[in-house]
Order: C-alpha cells, then sequence, then structure tokens
C-alpha cells in the first residue's frame, strides 16, 4: 500500500443500464457550439472548419439526482443539457468508422456553466476554466449501451427547470455527429475507455437559482436530474 500523505478520493463511476459494472471516468471533454441556435443565441456563429473543446475534470463530475448548493462566484449559473457518448476503446488518429466504433454508451448530462466567469473569459481573451470547470458542474445520468440506443438521429433532447420546458431540439441538430467527433478529437489525444465527451447543447439555456430543479432528457435515455440549494 502506498503512503499517500492524504486520503485519495474514490474513482467517479457512472452506472450502465442492464449491467452490474460501472463505467469508470477518466477524461471529460466538452464540444463548443456544436449547434447552430445555441451559438446564434449566444451571438456567436458556429465554426464550421472542425469542432472545438474544452474539458472539465473528472473530481467535478456527480451523478445524476445530485443536491447541491449554488456555486460560489457567480450571479448568472447556467443549465445545459447535453449527449454523452462515453468510450470503450482506444482511438487515436482514426477515420469515423473507427471512431463510431469505439462508443461504448451513450447518456444524458448537465453542463452547468457560470456564465457571467464565462463572458470574462471571451471578454479577456483568457481561459473558461472558472465560467466551465465548476465543481459539481459535470451532472451525469446512468449509462445506455450503444447497440441498446441505437443510431444518433432524430431523437428529442430536452430540459425543463421546475416542470417548465427551457430546451427543446433533436440529435440531428448536431453540426458535427458523434463519428466526427471522436474522429477530429483523437488526432490530438490517445483517447480510449474512461473517456467521456459531451457533445454540445441547443438553444434555450438560461438561468437558474437555488431551489431550481432540474431535469433534462433524451429520447431513449435515462433522464438526468439535478436539484440546486442555497449558497454556502
Amino acid at each position: 500500500m502506498s503512503d499517500y500523505l492524504f486520503d485519495v478520493p474514490e474513482v467517479f463511476a457512472l452506472d450502465v443500464q442492464g449491467t452490474s459494472g460501472l463505467y469508470p471516468v477518466r477524461r471529460i471533454f466538452c464540444v463548443g457550439r456544436n449547434y447552430a441556435a445555441h451559438a446564434a443565441e449566444m451571438g456567436n456563429e458556429v465554426d464550421r472548419e472542425a469542432p472545438w473543446y474544452f474539458t472539465k475534470q473528472a473530481a467535478h463530475a456527480v451523478k445524476s439526482g445530485a443536491v447541491l448548493p449554488y456555486p460560489p462566484g457567480t450571479a448568472n449559473y447556467h443549465h445545459e443539457m447535453e449527449l454523452v457518448m462515453a468510450l470503450g476503446a482506444p482511438v487515436f488518429q482514426a477515420g469515423e468508422g473507427e471512431a463510431q466504433a469505439a462508443i461504448y454508451a451513450y447518456g444524458s448530462a448537465l453542463d452547468m456553466t457560470r456564465r457571467d466567469r464565462q463572458q470574462d473569459g471571451k471578454d479577456n481573451r483568457r481561459p473558461w476554466s472558472l465560467g466551465k470547470d465548476v465543481e459539481g458542474s459535470a451532472v451525469f445520468g446512468p449509462l445506455t449501451r450503444a447497440e441498446a440506443f441505437g443510431a444518433v438521429s432524430a431523437q428529442r433532447i430536452h430540459l425543463a427547470v421546475n416542470g417548465e420546458i427551457r430546451q427543446d431540439a433533436c440529435l440531428e441538430e448536431m453540426v458535427w455527429s458523434c463519428a466526427e467527433i471522436v474522429s477530429h478529437l483523437s488526432r490530438y489525444y490517445h483517447l480510449g475507455a474512461g473517456d467521456v465527451i459531451l457533445t454540445g447543447t441547443p438553444a434555450g439555456v438560461g438561468p437558474v437559482v437555488a431551489g431550481d430543479t432540474i431535469v433534462g432528457g433524451i429520447d431513449g435515455l435515462a433522464d438526468v436530474e439535478l436539484r440546486l440549494t442555497a449558497a454556502e
């Protein structure tokens, strides 16, 4: 046994529907502006030359059903509903066929965002870490094996806050397909089992406050839920 100087956190792992095994999360990649309508509502255009990314720490991930305090350092905390790909095989500098085959499972997730801190980064040409890499900001529902979910096409993706629909779109509205994203990202990283990719959010993002319950869903996948309490 190693003589660590402090307790090592447990590995964050996700339930997989229909299995008793857990999927351990190694890294979290996120795709930016993958829905044209969302890019437009944020005053941006989609970069159609190639997808682009930011990351979140696995230490900041939580499971669906979490009850968390409203985060510090923001007055404008936003919900973003996303499809997740969970990889199950090594993939590096891969074509789209190999990339698609490496997708082990899909799931629903929330990419919670300190929008004011993200805007600070944009305005000052600085990283988005304070806006995106936030404690408890990657909320994951249980995974569904890729073969059970089937092809990503016109499945509905939606989110409600306190029962009121805020986001409502179809996965086919994504600018970059799942295979294209994995293939492109594999040019820059040795991807593999444990890597998850959030594929971007549709239009309708907006602020949430303490006391709100956020529920997101994608046809064919388990829902994802988060409840916010007062700031600590």
